[in-house]
């Protein structure tokens, strides 16, 4: 590799081999993934009984103050590919009569918890949103909603945004986030731990935010938080390269690395610790008069994964003791029964030292329990059955791009999918003797993504490390169960606040 692009990559805090692999990525592409069935209900998800939702609703809180909970929150994202449509009317003509996106922002502005803010601002500039209405001067409208001079929402995070109108103030999804936490994540001494990763740039305004409710909702609720930040890792970022798969360079002549998505995270989940962490995205949030059911199924997912890693510790405890026709039934009955894998064909071929061996190895693993939903056409990732190298079988959360479609097969099972993936995770990272697991070994290298994109006018091809809940987690046990489709609230554009489950 030339010199002045290693000093680049070591700068960056990467190594030489890492950028090389990635180069290697782009011109071999990805291989696709051998699925042999969808993970539907019965066959790869669970779905909770009454009887089993009451019992983990009941046991969930006494175990989960005897262990370490923290809820992790990517939150990073720029809420600008929310205003998407709003950004390309301020730019284009100013005719509203061509965007019924922008049409309906207008006529449900009241509507919006950020509306009084928005007014304002429109009356500090000798205005109102009355006068910008009626004199159909939209741009001043949307100039004062996105722009830094006005409230500057096109450069926020997500996190930061206003989204929910209560008597008592408006709230951000940071603030739901909070009290989610008081909802389903206290731990060991009434402890609320909350992580957040964020950009460097709203880091400050992220604190700013959270130091002001904080001591509010401490006093109202009786509990303790631990609020922690980490930004993605600038070593985690990707080369970008030409159409040619040789390095992009900009007009300086440095190289273009690129952050490289959401798998990105998992170096910041690997470095938080705790027993039981939950993920859920920051947009995906609702108002208190809808949070008793996700707060329900949180802690029956909670509840569960603390159950089965019970057992999964005690089985890994009796093959230490030796391994033996009872200890191996005992392991393979949790394996397959309790994390619903499946094994290789010729397993019971095998010697029992060779049977205790792929054991140990396929129980002592990150686990994690993933809520799904039925699929109603919202885009995400979905539950499959993949076949492994070793024979075995595992479940695992698949984007499209990884599925063949083209083989008859596959595109019989993925048509024959049913839910998808929200993001509604509980994860266990620590193993039977309580050490962490390094989570970069689990992971699959070869499930990345790669994009075309453009800068200064030049296409470029961008790579996505494997998704955080995708290739990023593809060697732990997992976990599928059904929860309800109002978990599920994300908010993609503005004017999703607009559905009456923000309302």
């Amino acid at each position: 590799m030339e010199n002045h692009l290693t000093d680049q990559i070591l700068e960056q805090g990467m190594n030489p081999e890492t950028v090389a692999q990635q180069i290697k990525h782009f011109e071999n592409g990805f291989p696709f993934l051998n699925i042999t069935a969808p993970a539907t209900p019965g066959n790869g998800i669970k779905v909770l009984s009454d009887k089993e939702l009451k019992h983990f609703l009941m046991t969930y809180p006494e175990k989960a103050s005897q262990v370490e909970v923290l809820k992790f929150v990517p939150a990073s994202g720029a809420a600008s590919r929310m205003f998407k449509d709003l950004f390309s009317f301020l730019e284009g003509d100013g005719d509203i009569s061509k965007s019924a996106f922008v049409q309906k922002f207008m006529d449900n502005i009241e509507k919006f918890a950020f509306y009084e803010d928005l007014d304002e601002v429109l009356e500090s500039q000798g205005s109102s949103i009355y006068q910008a209405l009626d004199t159909k001067d939209y741009k001043s409208i949307l100039a004062a909603l996105l722009l830094d001079e006005g409230l500057g929402y096109g450069n926020l995070p997500k996190g930061l945004l206003k989204f929910h109108r209560y008597k008592e103030g408006r709230r951000t999804p940071a603030y739901e986030h909070l009290i989610e936490g008081v909802q389903y994540a206290i731990g060991t001494g009434s402890m609320v731990k909350i992580h957040f990763t964020v950009s460097p740039e709203h880091t400050e305004k992220f604190k700013k935010e959270i130091e002001k409710i904080l001591p509010g909702i401490e006093k109202e609720f009786g509990v303790n938080f631990d609020i922690s930040y980490s930004q993605q890792k600038k070593s985690t970022d990707t080369i970008a390269v030409n159409t040619d798969n040789t390095p992009f360079t900009e007009e300086d002549g440095s190289i273009l690395f690129r952050p490289a998505g959401h798998g990105a995270l998992l170096e910041n989940l690997n470095d938080v610790s705790a027993d039981l962490i939950f993920i859920k995205n920051v947009d995906n949030v609702v108002p208190d008069r809808l949070k008793e059911e996700t707060k329900n199924y949180k802690m029956a997912i909670g509840g569960l994964l603390l159950e089965v890693q019970e057992k999964v510790f005690s089985a890994l405890k009796s093959l230490d003791d030796g391994i033996e026709e009872k200890s191996l039934r005992h392991a393979e009955e949790v394996f397959t029964h309790e994390i619903g894998g499946k094994l290789p064909e010729d397993f019971h071929t095998n010697s029992l030292e060779h049977q205790g061996i792929f054991l140990r190895g396929k129980l002592n693993r990150p686990i994690r329990v993933c809520g799904m939903v039925k699929n109603t056409g919202e885009p995400g990732g979905g539950p499959f059955w993949v076949k492994e190298t070793d024979g075995s079988q595992s479940l695992q959360i698949l984007e499209t791009a990884q599925i063949d479609l083209n083989d008859p097969e596959s595109k019989v099972h993925f048509n024959a999918a049913t839910h998808f993936n929200p993001v509604d995770l509980v994860c266990a990272t620590r193993n039977y003797k309580g050490e962490p697991f390094d989570l970069l070994k689990y992971r699959d290298m070869m499930t990345g993504f790669i994009t075309e994109k453009s800068k200064s006018g030049k296409d470029l091809k961008a790579l996505e490390l494997p998704g955080l809940w995708n290739g990023a987690m593809a060697g732990w046990n997992t976990i599928f169960v059904e929860v309800p489709l109002i978990t599920f609230n994300p908010v993609k554009t503005v004017n999703d606040l607009l559905r009456d489950e923000h309302q």
